[in-house]
């Protein structure tokens, strides 16, 4: 698989077999993570792979999914995340750029998680003081986001973007995210119609 089509086959998958994924590939995965770009290379991200059955079901709770399937968006049990990457930024280490640094180690992890069969979902909405407490998460460290992994057990697929952002289900289970198309959102040299105003009167 080439990077291309590891973006093109990346989507958030929300619905896993319930397979343990061994810890050697978890490992690959923070691997790939770290070595990401960061603003001064100052590498803010630490990482803590969660595979233990019983601490990975305690994290579910500390998780929102799908809001705009809500409710029907959360896993069901037999369905459910089989371990998570949770991504922390070390507060002692003052990245410049510390959103982009951490994006760019996520993106990295998943689009390997691809690569190797296995599916993702980034989450950003997470209750974070539980989560931390329930991790000992020390106060030197925040925690920036969940990462959800495990071997797909539903398909998604994109979608020419018409009026809406909303992702939604079929009737098969097939989840479809609708993208904008490339020439919508595609500049050339200048901001399309700012040519021609800066040139008037010239």
């Amino acid at each position: 698989m080439d990077v291309r089509e590891a973006i093109e086959k990346r989507r958030t998958i929300r619905r896993f077999i319930q397979k343990p994924i061994p810890y050697g590939d978890l490992k690959a995965l923070v691997d790939a993570a770290r070595l990401a770009p960061s603003g001064g290379n100052l590498q803010p991200w630490e990482f803590i792979i969660v595979d233990d059955p019983e601490i990975v079901s305690s994290v579910f709770p500390c998780l929102a999914w799908a809001g705009y399937l809500a409710p029907k968006g959360t896993p069901e049990e037999t369905e459910r995340p089989v371990a998570y990457i949770v991504v922390l930024s070390n507060k002692k280490i003052a990245s410049v750029t510390p959103a982009a640094d951490i994006a760019a180690a996520i993106e990295n992890l998943i689009l390997r998680a691809v690569e190797m069969g296995i599916g993702s979902c980034w989450i950003g909405s997470v209750r974070r003081d539980s989560l931390a407490a329930l991790l000992k998460i020390p106060e030197t460290h925040s925690l920036e986001y969940v990462v959800a992994l495990g071997y797909p057990k539903e398909v998604a697929c994109i979608e020419e973007m018409t009026d809406s952002v909303k992702y939604w289900r079929d009737n098969n289970g097939v989840h479809h995210v609708p993208k904008r198309r490339l020439d919508s959102i595609l500049h050339r040299n200048v901001f399309r119609g700012a040519l021609d105003k800066s040139c008037k009167g010239v």
